[in-house]
């Protein structure tokens, strides 16, 4: 996974390879956009939407789930994601799909949904295989903006940020590295508590997600300000066995970012530590591909430290295993 990881502006160039080669068709009257997948497959899908919320005309929901919303129709789009192309809750709701006649786009390394694609003429962007999906998000995640520009949804030229993107994380390699081995070793036997300012909730989604899978650990997230809404209120005595890791932007807003400076010694009387992860960049997708990319260092640092594969995922195949057993 350490190469996986070392790798990632490598992957985000051949990802830009494939989006630039890739053939689409324009759709028509599109009223609403979902883009269906779990895990690995589907975090694209929320860092996309949480991108584009301020530009894109209609709706862009998420969907990790076997069902679509009862709305989809002819007249939407619903983008297919899945690496392995197999998941079983994906290809349920892409037949749901099919059934109700959406436009249909596929993101997938094959399996049976690349198949499927083929089979019904759907576009399709074929991403290379062979790699725990967790790890290919730039792959999956570049397509996704190139369906997004090709069909007119965002005006902001996306992949050349990506570009801008692949720059800053090579110059701050070295620096990355460095702050990543010193929160790991902060959240070293503790239990992460991960919090947003609101302006990157995807990325502290991911986070979560890679420690849970990379570090093999429990942890949670939230977003401010929501959680000074419930969340807070559970902050009433000390726990050295909680450690707590702020990701921020120049994109929070200012009185999310006073909430926060208020709440900071309240988190820091009752946990083990605070770490605040400060993004680099000059657009909202750079300080969110930063973001992604220390957190997706510290996992793998945790899982040294641990001396643990970071990679095996055993639970879930045996989940899948069991699953397959059913009929």
């Amino acid at each position: 996974m350490r190469t996986l990881v070392e790798g990632f502006t490598k992957q985000l160039k051949e990802a830009l390879d494939i989006a630039n080669a890739a053939t689409l068709t324009k759709k028509q009257n599109i009223q609403n956009i979902v883009v269906t997948g779990l895990g690995g497959s589907g975090i694209g899908g929320t860092i996309l939407s949480e991108l584009i919320q301020n530009e894109c005309p209609v709706p862009v929901i998420v969907n990790k789930d076997y069902f679509l919303p009862e709305f989809i129709d002819s007249r939407s789009l619903v983008i297919v994601s899945s690496y392995s192309g197999n998941t079983e809750e994906t290809l349920s709701a892409m037949q749901q799909a099919i059934s109700k006649k959406a436009q249909i786009i596929c993101v997938t390394s094959g399996g049976q949904i690349k198949e499927l694609a083929a089979k019904n003429h759907y576009d399709s962007i074929i991403i290379p295989g062979g790699h725990p999906p967790r790890s290919c998000i730039g792959y999956s995640l570049i397509q996704l903006f190139k369906i997004m520009q090709f069909n007119g949804f965002v005006k902001t030229d996306l992949l050349a940020q990506v570009k801008e993107s692949i720059t800053l994380l090579d110059s701050e390699r070295e620096v990355i590295k460095i702050e990543s081995k010193k929160i790991a070793a902060s959240l070293h036997k503790k239990i992460p508590i991960i919090y947003s300012l609101g302006s990157c909730e995807g990325a502290a989604v991911r986070f979560r997600q890679q420690i849970n899978e990379n570090s093999k650990m429990l942890c949670w997230h939230h977003t401010f300000p929501e959680m000074n809404h419930n969340e807070l209120v559970g902050w009433t005595e000390k726990n050295n066995d909680l450690a707590v890791v702020t990701l921020h932007t120049s994109y929070d807003y200012e009185r999310t970012v006073k909430r926060y400076e208020i709440c900071k010694p309240l988190f820091s009387k009752y946990s083990a530590s605070v770490t605040d992860i400060f993004a680099k960049g000059k657009s909202k997708l750079e300080q969110y591909l930063y973001l992604i990319h220390i957190g997706d260092w510290i996992s793998v640092d945790i899982a040294d430290l641990k001396n643990i594969d970071a990679v095996e995922v055993n639970v879930i195949t045996n989940l899948k295993n069991e699953l397959a057993n059913l009929k």
